[in-house]
């Protein structure tokens, strides 16, 4: 299978094309395909003819979104509706990638793919918006959410706890709850779910579920960090964008597709983490 691949230079795209490489693939950047610009995906897909497009780019500046509403809407919204629109004209399937900030986080539950979505920022409103274009669009689609993405060789929240080990005051929130999830295994049950034809919404994230604080410090136990992590409410942290406090995910879908339990992730995560960090010392 053909297998085109937007925003490959992000942390999915890179781990998609090990968990893919037994397919054609066109790994294609922001500058190559830049999703927002209709004329060049016309261009692209007429030139490269995929079997199925993944889309992997989005504006993921949570807090950044508040204020920049039209690039967040863009990317997560208009960006999807034009991949939808093109690749339905030519009957080519689709693979979007969303997010738990589309719920509100007020369940008392795990949140399943059926159940109702309220996003409370700019980021999660425009990742909904891009889902339902997507539906509208294009019938032979799979909208993935996803949840806490963390990987070794990306930035983000764990990847900078880790390298901020040495403060003295580490504070972590403990009253956030989620879903981490790592990003090789999430492209790994990517890989699986192309090849069984289950077009729809499926919920792909790390199983069980954590606090902020449970995330970090399990990392840190396993990486033999003895900074201690300090729990605190989520309100002592001044941020532009409301998160939900409960996003934790389940599926309804398939369950032979499904991601190892978060704390397999995190000792994957630990393990390389530790390799990169002693290459970044030699």
């Amino acid at each position: 299978m053909k297998i085109l691949i937007a925003g490959a230079s992000g942390q999915l795209g890179c781990c998609l094309r090990d968990s893919l490489g037994d397919h054609l693939l066109v790994p294609l950047n922001r500058n190559e395909f830049d999703i927002t610009r209709l004329c060049q995906i016309q261009r692209v897909l007429a030139r490269e003819r995929p079997d199925l497009v993944i889309n992997a780019a989005a504006f993921n500046d949570v807090d950044g979104a508040e204020s920049r509403i039209v690039d967040a809407y863009a990317a997560n919204a208009i960006g999807p509706q034009n991949l939808a629109a093109e690749t339905a004209d030519l009957g080519i399937p689709l693979v979007h990638v969303s997010t738990d900030y589309v719920f509100d986080g007020a369940s008392s539950r795990p949140y399943h793919e059926d159940d109702k979505t309220n996003p409370l920022s700019v980021y999660g409103a425009s990742k909904l918006a891009g889902e339902d274009a997507v539906r509208a669009l294009n019938p032979r689609h799979y909208i993935i959410r996803t949840a806490w993405l963390y990987w070794e060789n990306g930035k983000g929240f764990l990847v900078s706890m880790c390298s901020n080990a040495s403060r003295l005051d580490l504070r972590v929130a403990n009253d956030q709850i989620g879903s981490p999830t790592y990003v090789p295994h999430l492209a790994n049950a990517i890989a699986h779910l192309i090849g069984s034809s289950a077009f729809g919404t499926h919920h792909l994230a790390g199983q069980g579920s954590a606090s902020r604080w449970q995330f970090v410090s399990e990392a840190f136990r396993l990486l033999g960090i003895p900074t201690p992590v300090r729990p605190v409410s989520h309100r002592v942290f001044r941020v532009r964008a409301r998160r939900p406090r409960n996003s934790v995910l389940t599926s309804i879908q398939d369950p032979r597709i499904a991601l190892p339990p978060w704390q397999e992730g995190v000792a994957e995560f630990a393990s390389r983490f530790s390799v990169e960090r002693q290459r970044a010392v030699s």
